[in-house]
């Protein structure tokens, strides 16, 4: 039986967009199935992505399919139980041994890290992740962190994009406030 636990509309700041997702708990694990759509390099894009997690929110695949301007664009990840990494059934080396993953059009896969670790206020944490970069398409490694501030304020490091910035986070997990990129207009329910 599937549970959805809540449900998130942002609007993206830096180009027109917006992106909904879908938070559900089913079968030991957990899933974000969600659906951006924005312009990118001047062209109309949209992405429905799902991500499927066991119960303690690690990666176990994510599936992404859509458009951007006239093409067509279907990727499958996996995160094999040897921690290797597969997109579209090719190994990627250079994530390989991560848990995560993020998706680099969309604010929902920040909730994985926040989940899986659950900081306690003051705690940090590295979290790096497999980062599946746009428009490019292609699994890197993402160097990040998170310093849980209180109860709805994380400090978050991403050095590869130099981004340091204070993010709200709801009860949920879900970021609500990723200043300069996204913020929240339907909080979650």
């Amino acid at each position: 039986m599937t549970v959805t636990t809540a449900s998130i509309l942002w609007r993206r700041l830096d180009v027109e967009g917006h992106d909904a997702c879908l938070l559900s708990q089913a079968d030991g694990g957990h899933s974000l199935e969600g659906q951006a759509i924005f312009v990118q390099n001047g062209k109309p894009c949209c992405l429905a992505y799902a991500v499927i997690c066991d119960a303690g929110w690690r990666t176990r695949s994510a599936r992404v399919h859509g458009f951007l301007g006239t093409r067509k664009l279907h990727y499958a990840i996996e995160r094999r139980a040897d921690g290797e990494w597969m997109l579209d059934g090719e190994p990627q080396r250079g994530v390989a041994g991560l848990v995560d993953v993020d998706l680099g059009f969309t604010p929902a896969s920040n909730l994985l890290a926040i989940r899986r670790f659950d900081l306690g206020i003051g705690e940090a944490t590295p979290a790096p992740a497999a980062y599946l970069s746009f428009p490019a398409l292609e699994m890197v490694l993402l160097e990040q962190s998170y310093r849980r501030l209180d109860a709805i304020r994380y400090a978050y490091s991403a050095p590869m994009f130099g981004y340091e910035e204070i993010l709200d986070v709801s009860p949920q997990g879900f970021v609500v406030d990723y200043p300069g990129l996204w913020k929240a207009t339907a909080q979650p329910d």
